[in-house]
């Protein structure tokens, strides 16, 4: 075997702490090194042709590089050396950056370790062998889960690029957190106003397929061939037969459940219909509050209904939709101020959410665009805002911030002087972080147009006194304690990962973090990709942001799925399972560790069992090989032999050591 080694330098990145020349030199002395070299960027368009052209004149028949990370350029390394020739898979890579160079300042023994890790990887590589990918045809149709601003745009964005799309929402209506809001920042114009007509597209356009008020229940396949079990859950009226005219909710006569919409300030009836704009407009029964089913009385509804749509026996449906990718939009819950006791929150009417002010502000909410005490009912004069509530705070297990907190905050001390000109607004922070285009302008305008106090400091207690609520804590930059008397207070709540986005993840097979926030496969390179492949990732769900940037990934999203839908057919990866059928003793465990699914038993002629991988199932994860106890199954590419070649090649080296 002929193999060649490349050792970069990557700039100082490696260099500065590792011999590059002498893991080189190093180099030319292990079994079958043919060639070896050092260049300052082996990545570089003059390093891949150095690699290229050394495999031509040389006749290679396998090249190792040692430089940085495999997930940053084990791809752009392979396209190289199969563009000079040879099979993609007759490469391996040694990372001395990671692994070496920006571990240790020890510049000997870096070297040593990075000497070390090229022996591994050139042992290894002389157990390597050809593989081939195999083709098979997609499904040219997207999933998308969630329907807020994220998950609108990203399914206008396919449908307009000529895929079918099937957009799921757990909530009776499309449009998310954007449609509770009353204005956006730093323009101050109108939240629905501009999410408005992207939702009646949505509901109109013929490419896309909405399921509202339904949630996935499974996801198994692989991309370009994915299939989704969905439930669509009962609302208990017909929504082919619903108009939306509302005669229901007038009648209704359970009038005391608390509106989810507008976040618990008020109520409504138990067959509501979410907001005047939702899509789609259609009523729905709340079965855990509605007469009918809990006291088995009533009945209301369904006599008024004059498109006799009310339905009191309709049941769950469950429907089986068969797509080439997925994009997960889920967005973001807010933090329980409950749990921070020393504001207030849920023991005092006067503190209140910033969702819960934002509903007060609008025109469309329970007060119609007027700002209440929700205690008396009177119109509030010192306004108090507290910010990063939930964010920021190791105590609550929310050390992250937020991202918007501040924004939003600025945006309602603004609104509150519009709609009460002779109110004062104050604001307890923290830092303020004001980072997109035209935010820290828009804070400015808040201190210096609208007179908003900003004191820095924690707020240590809010209690009652004499009708209003004193608001105890610390300015920072006077160093003094300050104590602010308010009509009302607003919790400036931080973003958390929204319900069930664990349970979401182990259906979708991808990663989410300790917080419930959905990882992505390269927070650099592959910000919308996840480790499933076909799974991709848009808005809030990944971490807390704005609308801005949610809008951003949810196009960037839709742009990756049209791109890998846009092909006839897709490789499979051949580094996946294989079964030695002699060696199998069906014992099944393999099928059953594998979290893809992609191992089934198949029986013989003579009724035994053995395992057989669905190759373009598999992911490549290796459980099935360390779990199988006869050793049938081996890794293509992770083989015994080349781990063990590794192995040796480093045991080798310690005995050499140990001796000397």
């Amino acid at each position: 075997m002929r193999i060649g080694v490349m050792v970069c330098h990557c700039g100082n990145n490696i260099a500065a702490t590792v011999d590059c020349e002498a893991v080189a030199k190093a180099a030319r002395e292990f079994p079958d090194v043919v060639f070896s070299t050092d260049h300052m960027y082996a990545c570089s368009d003059p390093g891949q042709g150095t690699i290229e052209k050394t495999i031509r004149e040389l006749k290679l028949d396998g090249v190792v590089v040692a430089s940085c990370s495999p997930r940053m350029h084990e791809v752009t390394f392979r396209r190289a050396v199969e563009r000079a020739g040879l099979n993609r898979y007759m490469f391996e890579m040694a990372n001395i950056r990671e692994h070496v160079a920006w571990i240790s300042l020890d510049r000997k023994r870096n070297t040593e370790k990075a000497i070390d890790l090229v022996r591994m990887a050139v042992e290894k590589l002389r157990y390597d062998r050809p593989l081939t990918a195999k083709s098979f045809e997609v499904h040219k149709r997207v999933l998308i889960i969630g329907a807020g601003v994220a998950g609108i745009q990203a399914a206008l964005d396919c449908a307009e690029g000529g895929l079918d799309v099937i957009l799921v929402e757990r909530k009776a209506s499309i449009g998310g957190v954007m449609s509770k809001l009353d204005k956006t920042f730093p323009t101050v114009d109108c939240s629905v106003c501009v999410l408005g007509p992207k939702m009646v597209d949505v509901g109109q356009h013929p490419r896309i397929t909405l399921h509202a008020l339904s949630e996935v229940e499974e996801l198994s396949g692989y991309v370009g061939n994915f299939e989704a079990t969905i439930r669509k859950k009962s609302p208990f009226v017909d929504w082919a037969k619903c108009t939306g005219c509302g005669a229901c909710l007038e009648k209704c006569p359970s009038r005391k459940v608390p509106d989810s919409h507008n976040e618990g300030i008020s109520t409504t009836t138990a067959i509501t219909i979410p907001f005047p704009q939702a899509i789609p407009k259609r009523a729905a029964i709340d079965p855990a509050v509605c007469l009918r089913f809990t006291k088995g009385k009533c009945g209301v509804c369904q006599t008024i209904c004059p498109a006799d749509a009310v339905d009191y026996d309709m049941r769950d449906e469950v429907l089986t939709e068969k797509v080439g990718a997925v994009i997960t939009a889920t967005g973001l819950d807010l933090f329980d101020h409950k749990k921070c006791g020393e504001y207030g929150g849920g023991r005092y009417p006067d503190v209140i959410t910033s969702l819960q002010y934002e509903r007060m502000l609008s025109a469309s909410g329970p007060t119609a665009g007027h700002i209440k005490r929700p205690s008396d009912g009177r119109e509030p004069k010192t306004v108090v805002f507290i910010s990063c509530v939930g964010s920021r705070d190791r105590s609550v297990d929310r050390p992250y911030c937020s991202n918007f907190c501040c924004m939003y905050t600025a945006k309602q001390a603004i609104l509150t002087r519009d709609h009460i000109p002779d109110s004062q607004a104050y604001v307890f922070y923290m830092d303020i972080r004001a980072t997109g285009k035209g935010y820290e302008e828009f804070v400015r305008r808040a201190q210096e147009e609208y007179d908003v106090q900003y004191i820095r400091g924690r707020v240590a207690q809010v209690y009652p006194d004499g009708g209003q609520l004193v608001v105890r804590g610390a300015d920072t930059l006077l160093g003094a304690q300050v104590e602010i008397k308010a009509d009302l207070v607003v919790l400036a709540v931080g973003a958390e990962s929204a319900r069930g986005a664990p349970e979401l993840a182990e259906k979708l097979r991808i990663s989410c973090d300790a917080y419930g926030f959905f990882l992505e496969s390269h927070p650099k390179l592959r910000p919308v990709e996840t480790n499933t492949v076909g799974v991709f990732l848009a808005g809030a769900c990944q971490a807390p942001k704005d609308i801005p940037a949610s809008v951003a990934q949810a196009s960037a999203a839709a742009g990756k799925v049209l791109a890998l839908l846009s092909k006839d057919t897709l490789e499979s990866d051949p580094q996946i399972a294989q079964v030695q059928a002699i060696r199998c003793i069906g014992c099944g465990k393999c099928e059953r560790t594998c979290p893809f699914g992609a191992i089934r038993m198949r029986e013989l002629r003579d009724g035994s069992k053995r395992a057989e991988v669905v190759e373009t199932v598999c992911q490549g994860c290796g459980i099935c090989s360390v779990t199988c106890p006869v050793r049938a199954i081996q890794l293509a590419h992770f083989t015994d032999s080349q781990l063990l070649a590794e192995v040796n090649a480093l045991c080798r080296t310690w005995d050499e050591s140990t001796e000397s």
